[in-house]
Parts: C-alpha cells; sequence; structure tokens
C-alpha cells in the first residue's frame, strides 16, 4: 500500500522600506512533509525501500555508559571540532541532522566535504535525516532567539522525535537515541527534555575495543580571558579587530613563518612595500604559518633589521616557559636603514589557516607518561603537544596531527593524533607525507568521475572528424623528456611555395595541443575534480595526474602513430621567424612519432638523414633560435635553475645516482613555439573576452628584493643594473669571470630568487598595464599547451574555442567572481605543487645518502650570522653550514664571515663534506662540513679526496617554464636495474 504524502506549508511575512521608500511585502514559504524517512532497520512504520535502509536495527553499543543499542545524534560543534573522531571506522549508526549539515557548510566546507564522504560510504552507516522539512521536527525561530540556540532546539526536537517514533507501536525493536554534545547548556536542556545526551569526550573515553580511539579527541580550548600561568598576551576579540582596522590602528596581513628562524615571521600588509616583520614569542603571538592575523605596526625608531641567524627550536621539551631572545632581538640595532622592515607585533587572530600537519612523535622522557612533543616535517610549523597512549609504537611512525588550540599558557600549540602513515623512511610513507604536506589532492578518483569517462574501447566517431580540420596526413611529431606518457603538444613545419613581398621565404609551422576539453565537459564531476587538482604533480618516479589515466596516457595524450583529437596554433611565418598570420582550429592529428629531447637533436644533427621528419625539426630549430634571440632582444630573462635526474633502480624503486639534467637545443626549441603559442592564445582571448580571459602575469620585483643580490654582486666586481628587465638581462650576460665559468650560472640563481611568482589572473580584474609579464618581457601571456596536466590550459581551450566558433559559451567563463576563485586556486595548487617536487628531490637525495659519503665541490649563496647557505650544483641541494660563534667573526656591514684570516662571503666556491645525520632516526638530516678552505681547528680534514670544481650544467632559460609542464623541467628518473655484486 503506497502512503500518501500530508504536506504543509509555513509563510513567514516581511515588510520592509526600498531606497524610494516603498513599502515592499515580502512572503517566504517553507514546505513542510510528513512522509520523509528515518532510514532505521528497527522501523516498521516508514515504508523504506531496501536501499533507504541505513541504520542497522540492533545497533551494537561500543560505550561502556550505555549498555542498550542506540544511535547517536550529533551536534553542530561536535562535526566541526572531531571530524577526526567521526572518520574512524569505530562509530556507525549515526543520525546527520540537516540542520547540522547547513551548519557545518556555512561554517567550514573543508569539513563539510569530509563529512559528506562519511556520509557517502555505505560502510560507515551514517544517515542523513531532513529535518527541517518535516513537520514534525522543524521549529520556527522565536522572537529575539539566537540562530544558533534556534538550531540547537531543532537538533533536540529531532533527537526527541526520533525517540518518539522508534518506540511507536509496531515500529519495531524499542532503540534509544544519544544525543552527543560538548555544549553544556544544551546538554543541560536536553536533560530536562528526556533527552539521553553525552559529552564527546565522556563517550570516547568509555569505548571499548578501540585503543587509539581516544587520542583523536580534540582538546578543549581556553578562553582568552584566562591569565593564569600566561606566557603571550591575549588576542583581542573580532570586535576590537574590527574597530583598531577601521581606524587605521591595526592593519591585516598573512603571517609567514621563517624557514630558518623559528622565532622570526613576516606579513603581508597593503600600503607598505616591504612586509613587516614579526620577531620573538611575543611578537608572533601564536599565529601559525598562513594564519590571517591582525597587526599593530611599531613607532618608525623601533623598526628592526631581519634577524641573519638560523636558529632552530631546541631538541628537548623545555616545558612552559619562553627562552631569552636576546640573540635575536638586539640583532641589528644600528643597521642600515636600506635593511630596516617596518616591525610589528601579532595582536589577534582573524582567521587561522590551520590544517592536519605530517611528522614525527617526541615520546617523553617520563616512563608512562601520554603527554608527548609532535615534531612536524614543515619547518614553518611549531611542535605540537598531544597526549597519546600509543608512543611506544608511534614513536617509529610517521604520524597525522591536528591542531586543537593554543592556550596563553602554553609554549605549544596543543593537538591530537589523526592516524600513522607508515614506518620513518619507508619511501611510501615518506611520499605520503611530501602530499599531505603540501596540500596535494591524491585520493583515487571517484565513482563520479570515472562514470565520466568514456569506454576503454572508445573510437574516434565519424561525426566528430566531419566538424574538425583534418591534419592527419602532415608530418607532425611530438618532442618530450624520456618516459613520457602525458604528451601534451606535438609540433609541424614546413616550406611554403610562396615568398613574401620582400622575397623571404615563408613556413607554415603548427602547434597542436591535446583536445581534453573534448573529453572534460564543463561542470561534470570530472571537471570539477580537475579544477580542484588544478595540476598534475610530478615527484620522483612518481605522478599524481589531474585527470584520469585513461585520458592522460591514453585518448589525450598525442602518442606516436595513434589518431588524436587536437586544438591547433598554425602560423605563416618568414625565415627570420617573424609571424605573418595566425590562425586556430579543432582538428585531428595523427602524430609520425614520439621523440625524447635527444632522439630529435640526434635526428638534427644527422646530416645523412634527408626525411620528413628531420627537414620539419631542423626548421623548427632554425626559427626557434630567430624567436629566442628576438626575445632576448626585447628584454627577457635567462635565470638559471640547477636541474637533475635520478637514476631508479627498477626493482627496488630507490636512486642510485644523480646526475645534472642535460639541456639541449631541441629544449629550447619545443619552449619557443609553446611560448609563441600561448602569447598568440593570450592576445586573441583577451580581445574577445576583455573581462573574463583567464592569464598570466609575472609582477616586476620590488627594488628591496635586490639588495643583498646586488652587494653580494658588488663584492665581486660586477654593478648590475636591475632598473628594467632590458637593462638587468644585458647586466648578467656581462657579469662573466673567465677562470670560473660557473660564477654566471650561479650569478642567475641568485637572481632567480629575487623575483616574485607568475600568478593567473582574470583579464576584468587588473588595469592592462599590469598584464605584462616580466620574465619573458612580453605584454600579454598564458597557458594554453598543457591542458592534460594544467587545468588552467582547460579553460584557456574553452575560451578560444567559443572565441572561433568551436564551442558554446559556457557561463561559468564569463562569471568574474567564479574566475577569481579559481585563480587563486590554481595559483595556490600550482606553488604546493612545485614544492612537493623539491621536497621528493630532498627526500630522493636522503635516500641517496644513507649509506654513503660525498666530498663536492659548493658554493656559497648567502652568508648568516652563525652560518653559510650554500649549494652543492651536482645535487641541486642546499643547506646551512654552521659556523661556530667562538672561532668566526661576522662581519654585519659585508655580510662575511671571518677566521684566522680567512674570509667567507658570497659566491666563493668552496669544498664541503657531505653525509646523512641518522644518530636521530626521527630526525635525519643532511650534515655539511667545511673542507677547503682549511681553517686549522674548524675544516674537516679529508684524507686522500682532491675535488676540482667540475662543469656545471648550462644555463637554461626559467622565464616562465611552467608552460612547458613539470614533467619537462622537473626531475625526471631513469630506471636501471642495479648490478649483483659477486
Amino acid at each position: 500500500m503506497t502512503r500518501l504524502a500530508t504536506n504543509t506549508w509555513t509563510t513567514k511575512t516581511f515588510l520592509t522600506k526600498t531606497k524610494r521608500g516603498n513599502i515592499l511585502k515580502i512572503v517566504r514559504e517553507h514546505y513542510l512533509r510528513d512522509d520523509l524517512l528515518c532510514g532505521s532497520a528497527a522501523c516498521n512504520v516508514c515504508p523504506h525501500k531496501n536501499d533507504e535502509l541505513v541504520l542497522d536495527s540492533t545497533p551494537d553499543s561500543i560505550c561502556a555508559l550505555f549498555d542498550y543499542n542506540h544511535y547517536l545524534i550529533l551536534d553542530t560543534n561536535v562535526v566541526l571540532h572531531q571530524i577526526d573522531i567521526l572518520e574512524d571506522d569505530a562509530l556507525k549508526n549515526v543520525i546527520i541532522l540537516q540542520t547540522v549539515l547547513e551548519e557545518v557548510k556555512h561554517q567550514n566546507t573543508a569539513i563539510f566535504q569530509r563529512l559528506l564522504e562519511i556520509v557517502g560510504n555505505k560502510k560507515r552507516k551514517f544517515y542523513s535525516f531532513v529535518n527541517e522539512h518535516h513537520k514534525d521536527t522543524y521549529v520556527e525561530r522565536k522572537p529575539g532567539e539566537k540562530a544558533n540556540d534556534r538550531n540547537d532546539r531543532a537538533i533536540r526536537k529531532a533527537a526527541k522525535w526520533y525517540s518518539g517514533h522508534l518506540s511507536k507501536k509496531g515500529a519495531g525493536q524499542f532503540l534509544q537515541v544519544v544525543l552527543l554534545t560538548d555544549d553544556e547548556t544544551n546538554r543541560k536542556l536536553a536533560q530536562e527534555e528526556s533527552i539521553v545526551c553525552c559529552s564527546v569526550k565522556d563517550y570516547i573515553e568509555n569505548t571499548n575495543g578501540f585503543p587509539g580511539l581516544i587520542d583523536k579527541l580534540s582538546k578543549n580550548v581556553m578562553p582568552e580571558s584566562s591569565s593564569k600561568d600566561a606566557l603571550y598576551p591575549p588576542h583581542l576579540t573580532p570586535s576590537q579587530i574590527h574597530t583598531g582596522i577601521r581606524n587605521g590602528k591595526l592593519h591585516q596581513g598573512t603571517f609567514y613563518a621563517s624557514r630558518d628562524n623559528f622565532l622570526e615571521g613576516s606579513a603581508t600588509i597593503s600600503g607598505y612595500e616591504k612586509q613587516i616583520l614579526l620577531q620573538g614569542h611575543i611578537g608572533i603571538n601564536r599565529a601559525i604559518d598562513g594564519d590571517i592575523v591582525a597587526i599593530e605596526i611599531f613607532p618608525e625608531e623601533e623598526w628592526r633589521k631581519p634577524s641573519d641567524i638560523v636558529l632552530e627550536d631546541k631538541a628537548d621539551d623545555p616545558g612552559d616557559f619562553l627562552e631569552e631572545e636576546s640573540i635575536l632581538l638586539n640583532n641589528a640595532k644600528s643597521a642600515a636603514s636600506a635593511d630596516i622592515s617596518p616591525t610589528g607585533k601579532v595582536v589577534g587572530i582573524i582567521k587561522r589557516k590551520w590544517r592536519q600537519y605530517c611528522g614525527i612523535l617526541m615520546p617523553s622522557k617520563f616512563p608512562g607518561a601520554t603527554r608527548h612533543l609532535f615534531t612536524p616535517a614543515e619547518k614553518r610549523i611549531p611542535r605540537v603537544r598531544i597526549e597519546t597512549r600509543q608512543s611506544d609504537l608511534l614513536a617509529s611512525q610517521r604520524i597525522l596531527v591536528a591542531l586543537d588550540s593554543w592556550p596563553r599558557n602554553s609554549r605549544y600549540p596543543l593537538g591530537h593524533f589523526v592516524r600513522a602513515l607508515g614506518p620513518i623512511g619507508d619511501k611510501d610513507a615518506e611520499n605520503e607525507v611530501i602530499l599531505l604536506e603540501h596540500d596535494v589532492p591524491h585520493a583515487r578518483f571517484s565513482e563520479a568521475v570515472l562514470a565520466c569517462l568514456p569506454p576503454d574501447n572508445w573510437t574516434i566517431p565519424d561525426e566528430e572528424i566531419k566538424k574538425r580540420v583534418d591534419l592527419r596526413s602532415i608530418c607532425v611529431c611530438s618532442v618530450d623528456p624520456p618516459g613520457c606518457t602525458d604528451i601534451d603538444d606535438a609540433l609541424h613545419a614546413r616550406p611554403l611555395a610562396d615568398t613574401t613581398t620582400d622575397g623571404l621565404k615563408k613556413y607554415e609551422v603548427g602547434v597542436h595541443i591535446a583536445d581534453v576539453t573534448y573529453f572534460v565537459r564543463p561542470n561534470t564531476a570530472l571537471d570539477k575534480e580537475a579544477a580542484s587538482r588544478s595540476t598534475t604533480v610530478y615527484l620522483v618516479g612518481k605522478r599524481i595526474d589531474m585527470v584520469p589515466d585513461l585520458l592522460s596516457s591514453n585518448l589525450c595524450s598525442l602518442r606516436g602513430g595513434e589518431e588524436r583529437f587536437a586544438f591547433s596554433c598554425v602560423w605563416e611565418i618568414d625565415e627570420n621567424a617573424n609571424v605573418l598570420n595566425t590562425k586556430f582550429h579543432k582538428s585531428i592529428i595523427k602524430s609520425r612519432e614520439a621523440m625524447t629531447y635527444e632522439q630529435a637533436q640526434i635526428a638534427i644533427d644527422d646530416s645523412s638523414r634527408k626525411d620528413e621528419i628531420a627537414s620539419s625539426l631542423r626548421t623548427l630549430n632554425a626559427l626557434a633560435k630567430k624567436l629566442k634571440q628576438k626575445r632576448l632582444d626585447n628584454g627577457a630573462l635567462l635565470l638559471a635553475s640547477p636541474e637533475i635526474r635520478f637514476e631508479v633502480d627498477s626493482e627496488t624503486h630507490e636512486p642510485m645516482e644523480v646526475q645534472a639534467k642535460r639541456i639541449l637545443d631541441t629544449n629550447s626549441m619545443v619552449e619557443e613555439f609553446m611560448l609563441l603559442a600561448n602569447v598568440s592564445v593570450a592576445q586573441h582571448i583577451a580581445a574577445e573576452f576583455p573581462q573574463s580571459a583567464l592569464l598570466r602575469r609575472h609582477p616586476a620585483p620590488p627594488p628591496a628584493n635586490f639588495t643583498t643580490f646586488l652587494k653580494a654582486a658588488s663584492q665581486q666586481g660586477f654593478e648590475l643594473d636591475v632598473s628594467t628587465n632590458k637593462s638587468f638581462s644585458k647586466s648578467l650576460n656581462e657579469a662573466v669571470i673567465p677562470s670560473r665559468p660557473f660564477f654566471n650560472t650561479l650569478l642567475r640563481i641568485m637572481a632567480t630568487r629575487c623575483m616574485q611568482q607568475a600568478v593567473y589572473f582574470s583579464s576584468g580584474t587588473l588595469a592592462q598595464e599590469d598584464f605584462y609579464h616580466y620574465g619573458l618581457a612580453c605584454p600579454i601571456y598564458t597557458h594554453f599547451t598543457s591542458p592534460i596536466r594544467r587545468y588552467a590550459d582547460v579553460i584557456v581551450h574553452r575560451l578560444l574555442a567559443s572565441c572561433i566558433g568551436a564551442d558554446a559559451t559556457h557561463a561559468s567563463i564569463l562569471d568574474t567572481k567564479y574566475a577569481v576563485s579559481l585563480c587563486e586556486n590554481l595559483n595556490y595548487r600550482h606553488r604546493q605543487a612545485q614544492y612537493a617536487g623539491r621536497a621528493s628531490v630532498a627526500l630522493n637525495t636522503h635516500i641517496l645518502f644513507k649509506d654513503r659519503v660525498e666530498v663536492e665541490p659548493a658554493v656559497v649563496l648567502s652568508v648568516k650570522r652563525n652560518a653559510l647557505q650554500v649549494l652543492i650544483p651536482k645535487y641541486g641541494l642546499e643547506g646551512p653550514l654552521y659556523l661556530p660563534s667562538d672561532k668566526f667573526v661576522y662581519n654585519e656591514e659585508e655580510h662575511v664571515q671571518i677566521c684566522n684570516g680567512v674570509v667567507l662571503k658570497t659566491f666563493d666556491e668552496i669544498v664541503v663534506r657531505l653525509s646523512l645525520d641518522s644518530t636521530n632516526l626521527q630526525h635525519r638530516k643532511l650534515v655539511f662540513q667545511l673542507v677547503k678552505p682549511i681553517i686549522p681547528g674548524f675544516s674537516y680534514e679529508d684524507r686522500e679526496m682532491d675535488v676540482e670544481l667540475v662543469e656545471q650544467p648550462d644555463v637554461i632559460e626559467v622565464v616562465d617554464i611552467t608552460d612547458l609542464t613539470s614533467k619537462k623541467r622537473n626531475v625526471q628518473t631513469k630506471s636501471k636495474k642495479k648490478k649483483t655484486k659477486k
């Protein structure tokens, strides 16, 4: 028998006055039903179908406080503060109310997504009940009632309804409902209404069979007003912060902690060219890297110079007191005005940007202790106090910890254990740490995403071929690193029969880019996942794809000998590399060959080869050199970066050797045409969509960024002109020391560190003069050439397709607000992917040095008060070489260290001994020791090795190589089977 629903409406009427003084009547209707299901298999009243039964008929009790079968109902704060408990498989048969879902969604979207994943997992038996539309559970907000109080009342009403509903005659077995809430007032009101309730802490502490569950409890927060044993000043309240910012006494900024000095940080504030310097425990006042903070700026006479010491937190737990900071704060009182930075202190937290952190446990030295210190892998995050009874087990594990609070009376923030990731040193566990620490989405693609893919046996439809330009007969080929499977781009070049009016030869040159947007349609689950990931992430020997492998390595990849859809940019170019005409079209191509850079170089250099591929490559290479020279003449920068390549054992997947990456003409050849395509597309989409084109800009670095760099160059006898990118480029070209061939490369590496990051933006948000790309010296730029691995390129493809009438104009690409939030995510994900790649290099270098010691040439990158920052070009490694203050004298004005007449300064070539310090299993680190110059009593006395500076990798163009792909500039790997020793 089908039950008919009884539907009702509640209405609210409002009267409001318009700007013109008219009275407007607003009526809001709220739809209520009585046929919404309870989801319980124990219920015989609701007309459930089998797939609608989520909650067990006899749910087991895991809590000793309740020896009867029961369901759990949670209030909003339990979800917000105890999500790690909820993600544990221990809790099942839980009712999530619509009231709670909506509150969580409003307050924290990240936790809301995590909650949705739990509800979507059928094994967890979490049931979402729409209490806001059930006629028996909906409650009206009373006049003068706070929204939070109304929602608490709605939660209690739903809990009361469930208890009554499950105890009705005919409802089946009698079941109880337990309301979990940490709100003391809410618990008291629930008890008065005869609702069984409990705090999360009491419930979890009395669970049976889940000993690790209690470690995941989020700790209670001590009020800021409490001054008992306070170490830090109180944070201002939100209203005080708002008032202070409004009257100009306070400023809002994002806090960035220093990697080198745990007692120093900075914040970027509008209106100040330099970052605001924050020093000492009190100056930082419990801010954590990424927090949005309120800052009070000191009077100008109290401004200081950033410290030049490397300072790490002590190894042992110092207890709850703050150490003397005079070493830090007495630094640079008499510094030159150019070195002084605006200085201030954090007076309040506007928004915490906390996440889960990976690291290691430092067990307490006291037997049986439950309070321990957690050391995060990220140096910019302070150590955390957690409670766990599993310290013996976790001491050898990489673990994940969440922050709960940072009370005024605690030296460190408080947190709780989330889960173990695996043994310390295990490569899988360490890779997991890298991905988590850099917030790289790496879960398996969901069923909803995979459902968007074509079948494995998909073939090109005939009707789609008719819509495209057929280029299958043209000699197209791709050039990529060895082992590349996600081939985004291919090229062709062929001579044209006619000439220019000046008698110059003409060529047709094409760049053909994988047509990812044919498969990734707007607003699908696949599209949303790609937008969230934003980029493919490349680690050593591992790739985390932006789109599933069926697309990235197969249907979209422009593999040799296979027909593929492409988006083509085709130019007519004369022999002097002047572009005469540009056209864009969707196409179908068949690549003749997928080549490596080395194979393409051999084809170019082999004069005996007269085939079509070799001729095409030679034409491309000749034109590319002319395009490059035009850019350099225009002021484009040639910067440098040490790039390396690991040889990986094919069986163990561990690094065996590392070598500098070779740069060939074919690398530059591909770069030039990718750059040209990106510029051509940027000009076209900006003209058609002046308010919503997705572009990429590279801001000019502020003069303050060059201060230390220019001083170091001056010590070597070079006065560099950084007034414009063109003059800077000219200065770099002229800064050559014939006896030191690596010096110019090093100078360019240092120059790279003065640059700002290039960023994505929407054209409608900036004036046209701000579109400029400093590194490339071009007025407009975008990313078009790597849509398999970059979501920015996917959007640009959609814009371009709309421009040429190849696809519809989707509403999202015209939405400026959406474009701004999209660019923010693109910039964040791109930055994190770069950091993750570098961390992967560091990890594999640690593994490489596990059982070896090397003596290698190095170069001084910077001079600190107590250390040299050195670079080992062979490995692309850098780190601190600590100098004892009782032996070395630091000259603050000249930035040099002096010992026994030996002067060490920036750009000096030295020799270091490199080893891995494994004395502390939990915190292995590379150790740099000075070998040469020889300083008696300090230098490491090497017995036999005599090291000379070897030839270093060529200068490579960095400009904005992100348009090329991380796979073409990041670490590459080559599998090699380890030889067995006999």
